[in-house]
C-alpha cells in the first residue's frame, strides 16, 4: 500500500508544485526541490528514492524521445557544428576541468573524474523547462546539445569508473573505440530501429494501437543500443529525429490528435516528478555522508559547480573565436552571437536528474567485494551541483534573458509561415480540378471550394510587401478568431441547456462536443502543458 501513497503523494506534489510557482512567479523546478525536500518529514515518505536504472532506463528514453520527435531536424543543420562540439567536446572539457579542481580538494582522481563525468552533461529535461525565453537558435542549440551530450557523458562516466576500479588500464586507442562504438553504433542502431518500426507504422490503421507502438519506440531503441554497447541515448534520439521526418506524411491526423496529448501529459508528470525525486533525495544523500567532513564537502560542491560555469564560458568563448578566425563564409556572420547571448548559453546549461543519476550508478562495491572508495561523497558532491545549478541558475536565468533580449537578433518566423501558406494556397487553387475529379465532385462543387480558397488566398496576396497591410490582416484573422470561439461557447451552452431540458441524451451531446472540441482545435491548436 505504501507504493500508492508515494505516487499519489509525487502527484499532489507536483500539482502544487506547479500550481504554487506559478502564482508565485518562480521556477517550477525550484518549487518541486523544496517539495521534495519537505516530503521527507512525512516518515511513510522517507523511503522515497530517486532509483539511477529507472532514470536511464525507463524514463530518460520517454523524455529524449518526445524532445527530439519536436525538434526541428532544419534548424540542427543549420547549427549543426555547435551542437557536435557542445555535446561532445565541452562535455569532455568540463569533465576534464572538473576532475582537475577536484582533485586539488583532495579526492583522488577516480572520484574527481566520476564527478566530471556526472555534472558535464546538461538536461534536457532542466533545459526544456527553465530555458524559454530563449532565441528560436539559441533554444534549437541547447536542445539537440542535452539529447546528444548524455552519451559522450556516459562514456566518460564508463572509463571513470574503469579508472576508479583499476579494472583495465586507460589508453587513447581505447577510450576514443568506445566513443566510436557509442556514436556510430548508436545512430546506425536508431536509424535501423526507425525505419523497420516505421515500416510496421504505416500499415497500422487504428491510432490507438499506432500510438502504443510509439510508446514501445524509444525502449526498442535503447535496449537495441545497449545491447551491443552502443549508446543508447543517441539511439532514442537519431530514431525521434527520423520519426519526426515521416510521421507528417503517414501518420493520421486522428493519430495525431491522440498522441499529442497523451504525450505532453505524461513528460509533464516524468518532468515534474524527477524533480520532486532529486529533492526527496537531498537528506538521505547529506545523512550517508561517511568518508568525509559536510565543510568539506560543501566546498567541493562549490568549486565544481563553479567549475561547471566557468569551464563552460570559456569553452563557447575559444570555440567561437576560432570559428571566427577559420571560417570567413559569409553565411557565418550571419550566425554569430553576442557577449549576452554567450552568458544566457552559460546560464542556460542546467544540471538536472540525469546528472544525478549518473552519479548514484557509482557502483556500491569493488570487484573485491569491499566498498567503493568515496562513493557518499561522490553523490553528495553531484546532488548539490545539480541543486545549485537548478536554484541559482533558475532564478537568474531570467534576468540574464532579459538583459541580453535587448541584443539578440530573433528571426521572424511568421513572415516564412504567412510566405508558405499563400504557397500553398496557390498550388491548391491549380490542384482542386483535379482532386474534383478524383472526387467526382460536381461543376458547383468545385466552384464553391475555388470561391472559398480565392477568397482565403487574396487578403495575403494584397497585404504581401507592406507591413502596415500585414499587421492590419493579422488584426482582423484575430477579431474573426475571438468571433468564431464566441460563437463555440454559444454553440456549447445550447446544447448542455438542450440536455438538461431532456432534449438530448448524453452520447449525442458527447458526440456534439467532440465536433465542437475540433472545431476549437482547428482555431487554437492543441493545448500546451506549461
Amino acid at each position: 500500500m505504501l507504493e500508492v501513497e508515494i505516487v499519489i503523494a509525487l502527484g499532489v506534489a507536483i500539482l502544487l508544485g506547479q500550481m504554487t510557482a506559478t502564482r508565485v512567479r518562480l521556477a517550477p523546478p525550484i518549487v518541486l526541490l523544496l517539495l521534495g525536500v519537505l516530503m521527507n518529514l512525512v516518515p511513510p515518505l522517507r523511503r522515497v528514492q530517486l532509483p539511477a536504472e529507472i532514470v536511464l532506463m525507463v524514463l530518460l528514453p520517454i523524455l529524449l524521445y518526445w524532445d527530439s520527435l519536436n525538434t526541428s531536424v532544419r534548424e540542427i543543420r543549420r547549427v549543426l557544428r555547435g551542437v557536435i562540439l557542445n555535446g561532445t567536446l565541452l562535455v569532455v572539457f568540463t569533465a576534464a576541468a572538473v576532475a582537475v579542481v577536484a582533485h586539488a580538494c583532495g579526492l583522488s582522481w577516480g572520484a574527481a573524474w566520476l564527478i566530471g563525468a556526472a555534472v558535464a552533461p546538461t538536461d534536457a529535461t532542466a533545459v526544456s523547462v527553465l530555458g524559454r525565453g530563449l532565441p528560436r537558435r539559441a533554444t534549437t542549440v541547447l536542445k539537440a546539445e542535452s539529447l546528444i551530450n548524455d552519451g559522450t557523458a556516459l562514456v566518460v562516466f564508463a572509463l571513470a569508473v574503469e579508472l576508479a576500479t583499476g579494472e583495465e588500464a586507460i589508453t587513447w586507442g581505447h577510450a576514443s573505440g568506445m566513443f566510436a562504438v557509442s556514436f556510430i553504433g548508436g545512430a546506425a542502431i536508431g536509424l535501423a530501429v526507425g525505419w523497420l518500426i516505421g515500416q510496421v507504422a504505416r500499415r497500422m490503421t487504428v491510432p490507438v494501437y499506432l500510438n502504443v507502438l510509439m510508446l514501445l519506440t524509444p525502449f526498442l531503441a535503447y535496449i537495441a543500443a545497449e545491447a551491443v554497447e552502443a549508446s543508447g541515448v543517441l539511439a532514442v534520439v537519431v530514431c525521434g529525429l527520423y520519426f519526426s521526418q515521416i510521421a507528417p506524411r503517414h501518420f493520421s491526423a486522428r493519430s495525431r490528435q491522440i498522441a499529442n496529448p497523451f504525450w505532453s501529459m505524461i513528460t509533464f508528470l516524468i518532468n515534474g516528478a524527477l524533480f520532486v525525486l532529486v529533492g526527496a533525495q537531498l537528506p538521505s544523500t547529506v545523512a550517508g555522508l561517511r568518508s568525509d567532513g559536510l565543510w568539506h564537502a560543501l566546498w567541493v560542491i562549490l568549486a565544481v559547480y563553479a567549475t561547471t560555469l566557468v569551464a563552460r564560458f570559456v569553452f563557447l568563448h575559444v570555440s567561437i573565436g576560432l570559428i571566427r578566425l577559420l571560417d570567413r563564409r559569409p553565411i557565418q556572420r550571419t550566425m554569430r552571437t553576442t557577449f549576452p547571448e554567450r552568458v544566457v548559453n552559460v546560464l542556460a546549461g542546467f544540471r538536472g536528474a540525469v546528472s544525478l543519476a549518473v552519479g548514484l550508478s557509482v557502483p556500491l562495491t569493488l570487484a573485491d567485494g569491499s566498498a567503493f572508495p568515496s562513493r557518499d561523497l561522490i553523490v553528495l558532491v553531484v546532488a548539490g551541483v545539480v541543486v545549485l545549478s537548478l536554484v541559482v541558475q533558475g532564478v537568474v536565468f531570467p534576468v540574464a534573458v532579459r538583459w541580453a533580449a535587448r541584443e539578440q537578433r530573433e528571426e521572424d518566423t511568421s513572415d516564412a509561415a504567412e510566405r508558405a501558406w499563400r504557397r500553398t494556397h496557390r498550388e491548391l487553387l491549380e490542384a482542386l480540378p483535379g482532386l474534383a475529379r478524383e472526387s467526382g465532385a460536381s461543376d458547383e462543387v468545385l466552384g464553391g471550394f475555388q470561391r472559398k480558397y480565392e477568397e482565403m488566398r487574396r487578403p495575403w496576396e494584397e497585404s504581401a510587401g507592406d507591413p502596415e497591410a500585414r499587421e492590419g490582416q493579422r488584426e482582423r484573422l484575430r477579431q474573426q478568431r475571438r468571433m468564431q470561439l464566441g460563437i463555440l461557447r454559444h454553440k456549447r451552452a445550447s446544447m448542455v441547456r438542450q440536455r438538461d431540458e431532456g432534449l438530448l441524451d448524453d452520447e449525442a451531446l458527447a458526440e456534439a462536443m467532440q465536433h465542437l472540441d475540433m472545431e476549437e482545435l482547428r482555431l487554437t491548436g492543441p493545448a500546451e502543458i506549461e
